[in-house]
């Protein structure tokens, strides 16, 4: 089993994710990956799978073990890294990702992952490359045109357009230093001096932010996930049963953001909550009319889960958990492959779930900045190299 850590709180959690992750038992953790569903979802097509970065074994051991610290149920972090792919039966793609969308391919300077997520991001592919245009779908005929069009870019160049264009891109050393930046409020004295379960408001899609609301439930906190009435949750097109793990036990709220009437339910929302998860840029929440800052005022915790964090040379871009794994470094060498699936969103949402549960536990209120690709950073660890288990 894993160890609970035994200082509860914020400054426990930065001290450990200020340093590479380093299981409790290395052993145990290993024999975890080897067992879980993650464990055959890295390395080529053809031939064995590929063991993970050490790192990331010691990391899901350290945040595991944190969760349970922080009076979280036991979790086992490498099937919750496996847990999308078993429910869609999705495998090992080598350079291609595990769910098909995102791709690594050479630029004139090294590697890039390009994510094409989404069917905006497909649209934006001429702006990106410069290209006078590109058929609705990259067939192959237009992927040898991609190739070299990336080729002939270096990295520098297409991080600067995609981060405008708001196109997913990984590049290897474009993560924050840390995954984790908090700013405390006031103590919050309503959460401190009641019995009553946290409420947890989640604006949150896909599956950082809905698993960090799921496991905050199932720490007994009460959880309103809220969906807008023009873009629900993308993860109800994927496996029913994997939406479900994630969201089942939340009460949930459907609103119009761009009435005067859905703003109010979501201003209601907000002011009768302890925690607010979200997991959009700043900006965009602006014209919801919520502030975090504001909100960390009153003495509530807002925990933001985003590609780059909110402050930042990137803090504009947008990112998955795929490009954002490889812009931390978590990533196979030779030959370069994707590490399992989406991997920076699921230790997201767990260090996210850890981080609130702190600050809950000070009775304070704080802003929690969280950024996918700077978690990965933190367990990629190039030092320590892959795992030989």
């Amino acid at each position: 089993m894993p160890r609970p850590i035994a200082t509860p709180g914020l400054t426990e959690v930065l001290r450990w994710t200020g340093e590479p992750p380093k299981a409790s038992d290395s052993l145990l953790a290993f024999r975890q990956w080897d067992a879980s569903t993650a464990a055959g979802l890295s390395g080529p097509v053809d031939g064995p799978p590929r063991p993970p970065p050490a790192g990331l074994v010691h990391g899901l051991g350290v945040l595991a073990s944190a969760w349970h610290g922080y009076g979280g149920p036991l979790v086992n972090g490498p099937n919750m890294v496996g847990a999308r792919a078993a429910a869609a039966g999705l495998k090992r793609r080598g350079s291609t990702s595990v769910g098909g969308d995102a791709h690594l391919l050479e630029a004139a300077d090294g590697l890039v992952c390009l994510n094409l997520a989404r069917p905006e991001d497909l649209a934006s592919l001429p702006a990106l490359l410069r290209l006078a245009s590109i058929g609705p779908a990259l067939g192959p005929s237009e992927w040898p045109v991609v190739l070299r069009a990336v080729e002939g870019r270096t990295s520098g160049e297409l991080v600067e357009m995609a981060d405008l264009l708001g196109l997913p891109l990984g590049v290897p050393g474009t993560a924050p230093d840390c995954p984790l930046i908090v700013t405390s409020g006031p103590s919050n004295r309503t959460n401190a001096d009641t019995d009553e379960a946290p409420v947890v408001v989640e604006f949150g899609s896909l599956w950082a932010a809905p698993l960090c609301g799921s496991l905050l439930s199932r720490a007994g906190c009460r959880v309103v996930k809220v969906e807008s009435a023009h873009r629900p949750d993308g993860a109800r097109r994927g496996p029913a049963s994997f939406f479900s793990e994630l969201n089942s036990e939340k009460e949930e709220v459907v609103v119009d953001p761009l009435t005067s009437q859905g703003r109010d339910e979501i201003r209601c929302l907000v002011d009768a909550a302890d925690v607010v998860l979200e997991a959009s840029r700043p900006r965009a929440l602006s014209q919801w009319g919520l502030e975090a800052l504001a909100e960390v005022e009153r003495g509530a915790v807002w925990a933001s889960i985003t590609g780059y964090g909110r402050t930042g040379p990137r803090s504009g871009g947008v990112a998955f958990g795929d490009d954002a794994a490889v812009s931390g470094g978590l990533i196979l060498n030779s030959p370069a492959g994707f590490v399992a699936d989406a991997v920076a969103d699921p230790l997201t949402g767990l260090l996210a779930a850890i981080a609130v549960r702190a600050a809950l536990i000070d009775g304070v209120g704080a802003l929690l900045d969280l950024s996918l690709a700077g978690t990965a950073r933190w367990v990629a660890d190039p030092d320590r190299g892959d795992a030989v288990s």
